[in-house]
């Protein structure tokens, strides 16, 4: 990935440019053909940070210099990374390439609660007519083909976002000087490995299947030609206007129809089989048993009652996101996604160990995509009766790389120390309020005050920033026609929050605009809103530690169960500052009984809100509120300072690396570049990058870094 200096230097700005504008690119070929000098080593380049797309307690790429900046394209895979998903004789015959854009593509993502596998689709239907229209859509706009863009000009869009002190990020705890380091040079830098509610970290060791008299042999799945898999996948999600599909049995044994049955029936759920003669020759026909419900309802009788109706498994996953994840194995598994259940989501940018499981699918089918697909591991199988619940994890541990680090030993001590023992602010990450010009906060804030129309121009309009070609064109016929049709057609991927409010105005429209952004999926109406209240906790946190410091006071909240209280002066020495909460905005929270209390009410009156009544007349709208601590403490936090010479090189094993057998790395005592790597483990709902905020001493916003050298690519 990182070969040479100026390889790295190409990739970082083919990144930056795939966001821009189509008529920009010309110029950036005589960018690209300009020569550097091979002394510019990849960590003393002066603009090194990344596009800090950070989920909740995980982050995506970024690379954090001191007063520099580096723009990493988090859709794309480095060279020396990137690896092909694998088709083999298990996987559809068709479609294979559609689910990588199969979650939501917006201009503003914002992570908000983890979303369940399906959400949204409530047509019974297999196939509705927008999942067949979207399949056949030409996405056009490969990450690759669109990125020759003049780099400086990324750097002028990018003064149009947000800076940490724009959503109220201000402090920090620690007093140690910062230093400089790279965050997620390779995406095998970022590792995370979820904390089961039983306290253990998941880990993938074991790839072997349970042994199961009742499972079919592996006949089953090389029995049926390729062309045969694709008549029964029609006939399964509904395709044609068959009724039925047979398949003659070439050499009739009673041993090959048996595996012929048990092929189809365990790889297409909801279709039954008989054998019939026809003119003296067998056949399997194939048929639907209990018409269009059966695809998401798996046969209840193939299924042996003394074993668990679910099976959990480890899943291992490099470079992609657990939604589209969850959607892939669906895909290859020829079942619905809702069938599937995990505690939390993993972000894309990293590799990520989770626990999931599935419903009614043999751990013997699910480890023959260990086949299949690159990039993705699934191992240590058990049968359980019950599936997994979103949040009940208690956490993510998280072992982190940051190459070419800058800090002599006793600060990279001294920040690591305070980390471990004080901890950072518990921040929302910048990622949750959005990259562009138009923050998430400010469309939640139009909803929360009722104002549907500046929600629809909020979402719609045109905006400063790094945005794609086809949303650019869109916006502009939106405002130059108001016509949602019409802006729709400049849309090929029409699964974006523009594309889905814009088809909602296109049915019910303009003037019931409620009813059309209801048409974006219940999760992702509700990240806006949530949003709005991460933005007045971030600014309130900021307050509080300003005035009061970082010792409870009288007036403070604390978490006594499920309910907060105040502390009482005569109960202030049994508290610490770890102990205090701070109130999300809403109707069930109480609020802090000192200054604080009024800047909340203040804050929300100066944006037209009530905080004594903040149930909305739609009640998905209505904000309860909660409580979040202010001060995240880590645990299990350790680290070490490594020299190395090849930027290539990993800095550590994976579970992969373990499983195959591979050698841990051995550093020598001195290299060309130092390393910190860090390990720790955070609860959920945590951003990370605040953590890395902390040790690092820095903003971590993408408008502030660009500003500090708009020259990094000339």
């Amino acid at each position: 990935m990182l070969g040479c200096p100026c390889c790295w230097f190409f990739r970082v700005a083919l990144a930056a440019a795939a966001l821009l504008r189509p008529e920009q690119r010309a110029r950036l070929l005589v960018a690209r053909s300009a020569p550097r000098a091979r002394s510019q080593a990849p960590g003393s380049l002066k603009c090194f940070l990344g596009s800090l797309k950070m989920e909740m307690t995980e982050m995506t790429g970024v690379s954090l210099k001191r007063g520099s900046v580096a723009v990493e394209d988090n859709d794309s895979v480095a060279p020396g990374e990137a690896k092909r998903q694998k088709v083999s004789e298990c996987c559809p015959t068709k479609g294979q390439d559609g689910l990588e854009n199969n979650s939501l593509a917006s201009s503003e993502k914002v992570p908000g609660p983890p979303k369940t596998a399906g959400e949204g689709k409530k047509n019974s239907d297999p196939r509705s007519e927008e999942e067949e229209e979207e399949e056949e859509e030409e996405d056009g706009l490969s990450e690759e083909g669109e990125g020759e863009e003049e780099a400086e000009s990324f750097a002028n869009m990018m003064k149009h976002g947000l800076t940490e002190l724009d959503v109220g990020i201000t402090k920090f705890v620690s007093s140690h000087q910062g230093f400089s380091g790279i965050l997620k040079e390779r995406y095998s830098d970022f590792v995370v490995h979820e904390i089961g509610k039983d306290g253990r970290i998941s880990h993938l060791s074991d790839l072997s299947v349970p042994v199961d008299e009742e499972d079919p042999s592996e006949d089953v799945f090389t029995v049926l030609t390729a062309e045969e898999k694709q008549r029964l996948e029609e006939l399964q999600l509904f395709k044609n206007k068959e009724t039925s599909v047979a398949i003659e049995v070439i050499e009739d044994t009673k041993e090959k129809r048996t595996v012929i049955h048990q092929a189809i029936k365990s790889l297409f759920p909801g279709l039954e089989t008989k054998t019939e003669d026809r003119e003296g020759k067998k056949y399997i026909v194939a048929y639907h048993a209990a018409g269009k419900k059966a695809l998401a309802n798996p046969r209840k009788h193939s299924w042996p009652k003394s074993r668990g109706s679910y099976c959990h498994f480890v899943l291992y996953k490099e470079n992609k996101d657990t939604m589209d994840a969850i959607n892939l194995l669906s895909k290859y598994l020829r079942v619905k996604p809702n069938i599937f259940s995990y505690m939390g989501t993993k972000d894309k940018r990293a590799i990520t160990v989770q626990e999931i499981a599935v419903l009614k699918i043999t751990a013997q089918r699910l480890a023959h995509l260990n086949k299949c697909l690159m990039n993705f591991k699934l191992g240590n199988f058990s049968y359980q009766k019950n599936p997994l619940k979103l949040g009940e994890l208690q956490g993510n541990h998280f072992t982190v790389v940051l190459r070419n680090i800058t800090g002599t030993d006793d600060q990279v001590e001294q920040a690591m120390n305070s980390l471990k023992e004080i901890g950072f602010i518990n921040y929302y990450g910048m990622q949750r309020f959005g990259t562009t010009a138009v923050p998430t906060y400010q469309v939640g804030r139009a909803i929360l005050q009722n104002s549907w129309a500046e929600v629809m121009d909020l979402i719609l309009k045109p905006r400063s920033g790094a945005e794609k070609g086809y949303l650019v064109k869109c916006r502009e016929e939106w405002a130059k026609t108001k016509d949602p049709a019409a802006a729709l057609r400049k849309l090929p991927v029409k699964r974006c929050v523009e594309g889905q409010l814009l088809r909602g105005l296109s049915k019910y429209g303009l003037k019931n605009i409620v009813s059309a952004f209801g048409i974006i999926p219940r999760n992702n109406r509700l990240m806006y809103i949530h949003s709005y209240q991460s933005y007045v906790w971030n600014n309130m946190v900021s307050k509080r530690i300003e005035e009061y410091g970082l010792n409870p006071v009288p007036g403070d909240l604390v978490l006594k169960g499920a309910t907060a209280a105040c502390i009482e002066e005569d109960d202030v020495n049994n508290y610490s500052i770890h102990d205090v909460v701070m109130p999300l905005p809403g109707f069930d929270v109480i609020y802090p009984q000192h200054k604080i209390s009024e800047a909340y009410r203040e804050m929300l009156t100066a944006d037209n809100l009530d905080i004594d009544n903040m149930r909305h007349k739609i009640r998905d709208y209505s904000l309860s509120g909660a409580y979040r601590k202010i001060i995240i403490r880590p645990q299990n936090v350790s680290w070490e300072v490594v020299a190395y010479d090849d930027p290539k090189i990993p800095l550590f094993n994976t579970d992969v690396d373990n499983l195959e057998g591979k050698p841990p790395p051995v550093f020598a005592s001195e290299g060309k570049y130092r390393a910190l790597k860090m390990d720790f483990s955070l609860p959920p709902s945590t951003y990370a990058t605040m953590a890395i905020r902390e040790v690092l001493k820095m903003d971590t916003s993408i408008k502030n870094q660009t500003q500090l050298n708009t020259t990094w690519l000339r």
